[in-house]
């Protein structure tokens, strides 16, 4: 568990997962570290559904929590429950 600063100043607990050998410090991170890749993601997909022009689309991802060389980080397919990525595209008959 690990602390983040909210934009507005809150400071929440999230569980991170430690990615690679450094360990995690106490000091608190601030949460758009996360916030500006799930921002990043969402453009690159919804620029990439643009293009094929679908009738219906619908994206779900989860997120896990990492933290690597003390930066926050979303970690994404990671092959579990917990970090995935799910897109579904329709066209009319």
């Amino acid at each position: 568990m690990i602390s983040v600063e909210l934009a507005d100043g809150t400071i929440v607990r999230v569980e991170a997962t430690s990615i690679g050998d450094r360990k995690i410090g106490m000091q608190t991170r601030p949460f758009s570290e996360v916030t500006s890749a799930i921002e990043s993601l969402v453009k690159e997909i919804s620029e990439t559904v643009q293009k094929v022009k679908p009738d219906k689309a619908s994206v779900k991802f989860g997120i896990e929590i990492g933290i690597d060389a003390g930066r926050l980080t979303a970690v994404l397919a990671k092959g579990t429950g917990t970090a995935n990525l799910e897109i579904n595209l329709e066209w009319g008959s």
